[in-house]
């Protein structure tokens, strides 16, 4: 990772790959994953609920993991693929993901959505024949204030193949 300092921070080149795209950016060294993306690349599907990784609205993946973006900072970013909620994709059609949300009524407010939506993908890319006591882990970190996890449990378990 090159570096430039000038007299008030430190500057990184950073190098990643975002929903499929190439990007390269200068960025300051004190900026958060959520940061960059929301402000620098302007996904604003990633939420910032708590700002301290206990809520899970800004799950984004990266390497194929599921991270609290508000804790991450960017340059830990560097040289891998991030994907967030408008990067999950079935080709040119709704990923099944969000769809079972859809479908099974899972999206109440809308807030925690995306955050539950990379979680569930995280687990099934790993465990694609997740039971409901895996499903109920992978979204332990993240939290519906509209109490709706019956229905999120459920949209889950319907894109697993067991």
């Amino acid at each position: 990772m090159k570096m430039k300092k000038n007299k008030f921070n430190k500057i990184f080149s950073l190098k990643c790959i975002v929903n499929g795209e190439k990007i390269e950016r200068d960025i300051d060294s004190s900026l958060t994953l959520l940061g960059f993306l929301r402000n620098d690349l302007n996904l604003k599907g990633t939420k910032e609920g708590c700002g301290d990784g206990e809520c899970g609205a800004c799950m984004a993946l990266v390497s194929g993991k599921a991270v609290n973006s508000c804790i991450m900072m960017a340059v830990q970013a560097h040289g891998k693929s991030v994907i967030t909620i408008e990067g999950l994709k079935d080709k040119n059609k709704l990923h099944h993901i969000k769809k079972s949300f859809i479908d099974e009524g899972a999206v109440q407010c809308g807030f925690c959505t995306p955050g539950m939506i990379i979680s569930a993908q995280a687990l099934l890319k790993t465990k694609p024949k997740a039971n409901i006591k895996d499903i109920k882990e992978a979204l332990s970190g993240n939290i519906c204030r509209c109490t709706g996890y019956e229905k999120i449990i459920g949209a889950v378990k319907k894109c697993a193949k067991g």
